[in-house]
């Protein structure tokens, strides 16, 4: 009896995630909402029909039913019905969620790639478990512990797994070193590895910093502020490149935090958050900003969404710097998350968010069949070639501190818009571009004396590729996988070439910022960014010619 009873009471707790009043009086503090879920069903339409029907499918089916499977299953049919950023997080998801977000997990600490289906290591993170060990970088991993680990995809081997364990416990690996006969072995012990959110932050020219931020983790505030000592307390730089193109947000805590940092003034609106059962929650500057930082450049594009346009947003709504490049993604809604009870998580949106201006800038998502597909529509539309002009909703206008028209319900509309190259789609030359990684531990290999470069700045000056060479080799390389790649490219796309393959051997050479330090040279954002900060006055040079009006 006691086991039949914890059969019928099992659904009905589950059930509970189901209804209608899911969450109920949760606004309990300032900082966070707090789920209340009841004992039972009472009241509502809805009350006790999805209990009725899992207990008739678990008593009564004619096969033995996957009730867990049905109850993800009504999980995701409930959420379909709210708005897409409402979702459901299986427990098997949760730890990679939560790894980015708190920025670290345990592991020993390499950077790899599947080459010709082996893993391959790319680098070891300074200071981790494998540099410690000695692996370097094209190392390939053969055996992890007796396991022969080679074929990774046709044996559906999922590298990341091997590597991470609990920190303080050991890892034997059996790895080919190009040049070496015989495999090498290594005993790597697991420790806490760092998730960085800044992927670069550098001097980019002598009165100018650029810090590139992915997301917005647990850590990047602390990060922001250890690249602003570096490059504008002791490199003495005075203005700010915050670069969040591609960044899809992450916690808005971290994002004012940023914020405060931009703005002297004590008090000064930064955002705020409004529900139906969450009262207005201003978010305000805290005035006790740690570096004189005078102008300031915001980069986005379709990518830039969430927390990072709350940046965006408060910095144009009260004109503390200028916004270049491409209307954002255009998500307004604030989502908190709520651990379930096999360790899975609901994350639920609870309220919107509002820039300084009231402006809400949520993309409509009613009747949308494709919503996330609406970068491609911008594409399709000529939007982002700058062939047409951006389009916004002209009845939701705001203004700006200084009265300078924006837009709610599409996103950030930037001050300064600067079109992507549509013929960097050429098919020949992405198949060729594809293959750079992979080619860079063959050509390091083969050209040792590209290691004695000191730094990222050392390679822009001295390093004189033989382009010819190389594109033959990418297009020996694509031939693998399409026989009709030729080594033949149009001058500007061959241009184009060298600098990823510039930036990619920077990034081999010298770690992530490299990559942006060598690459941001012909960056065309980046350059107008630089380009605009010049001016005495940046925001009259980036909305002479407003991006709406192209």
């Amino acid at each position: 009896m006691q086991n039949e009873s914890r059969t019928i009471w099992t659904p009905l707790t589950y059930s509970l995630l189901l209804g209608v009043g899911l969450l109920t009086g949760y606004l309990l503090a300032n900082d966070a909402p707090l789920l209340s879920i009841g004992r039972g069903s009472t009241g509502g339409e809805g009350s006790g029909r999805v209990e009725q029907l899992m207990g008739y499918i678990e008593a009564r089916y004619v096969d033995a039913p996957d009730t867990e499977g049905l109850y993800e299953a009504a999980i995701e049919a409930i959420l379909s019905e709210l708005d897409p950023h409402s979702s459901y997080i299986p427990k098997e998801e949760m730890q990679a969620l939560t790894e980015s977000m708190e920025g670290n997990f345990e592991g020993i600490g390499i950077e790899y790639l599947v080459v010709d289906d082996t893993i391959t290591v790319v680098s070891a993170l300074p200071g981790g478990p494998s540099e410690t060990a000695g692996l370097l970088p094209g190392d390939q991993v053969i055996y992890v512990e007796d396991s022969l680990v080679t074929q990774v995809e046709e044996r559906g081997i999922d590298p990341a797994s091997l590597m991470r364990g609990q920190g303080g416990t050991d890892v034997n690996v059996r790895i080919h070193r190009p040049g070496q006969d015989g495999l090498i072995k290594f005993a790597i012990t697991r420790a806490p590895i760092p998730v960085y959110s800044v992927d670069a932050a550098y001097t980019i020219d002598p009165e100018t910093a650029y810090v590139k931020i992915n997301r917005f983790s647990q850590n990047t505030y602390s990060e922001f502020m250890k690249a602003l000592e570096e490059h504008l307390e002791k490199a003495g730089a005075k203005n700010l490149i915050i670069d969040l193109r591609g960044n899809p947000g992450g916690y808005l805590q971290e994002a004012t935090k940023l914020l405060s940092e931009l703005f002297v003034q004590r008090g000064v609106l930064l955002v705020y958050t409004e529900g139906r059962n969450s009262s207005r929650q201003p978010y305000r500057s805290s005035g006790r900003a740690q570096y004189n930082i005078q102008k300031v450049a915001i980069l986005v594009d379709g990518g830039s969404a969430s927390a990072s346009e709350i940046v965006a947003g408060a910095v144009q709504d009260h004109d503390r710097g200028i916004i270049v490049g491409r209307r954002t993604f255009g998500k307004g809604l604030v989502q908190e998350q709520y651990p379930l009870a096999d360790s899975s998580a609901l994350r639920l949106t609870v309220a919107r968010y509002y820039t300084p201006s009231d402006r809400s800038i949520q993309r409509s998502y009613e009747g949308d069949e494709d919503y996330r597909g609406d970068l491609n529509r911008r594409f399709e539309s000529g939007e982002l070639t700058g062939r047409t002009a951006i389009q916004v909703d002209s009845s939701l206008v705001y203004y700006t501190d200084n009265g300078y028209p924006v837009y709610g319900g599409g996103g950030i509309t930037p001050d300064h818009f600067v079109p992507i190259d549509s013929s960097l789609n050429n098919e020949n030359f992405l198949r060729l571009r594809q293959q750079i990684v992979p080619y860079m531990f063959t050509y390091v290999r083969a050209h040792p004396a590209v290691q004695d470069y000191a730094d990222a700045t050392d390679l822009v000056r001295r390093f004189r590729p033989d382009m010819e060479a190389i594109t033959e080799d990418l297009a020996a390389l694509a031939r693998r996988d399409y026989p009709d790649v030729s080594p033949e490219l149009p001058r500007h796309l061959r241009d184009e070439l060298r600098r990823q393959f510039e930036a990619r051997l920077g990034r081999q050479l010298f770690g992530t910022a490299a990559y942006y330090e060598v690459y941001n040279r012909a960056d065309e954002t980046v350059q107008e960014a630089l380009r605009l900060l010049q001016n005495s006055d940046p925001l009259a040079a980036a909305r002479d010619r407003p991006a709406d009006m192209d």
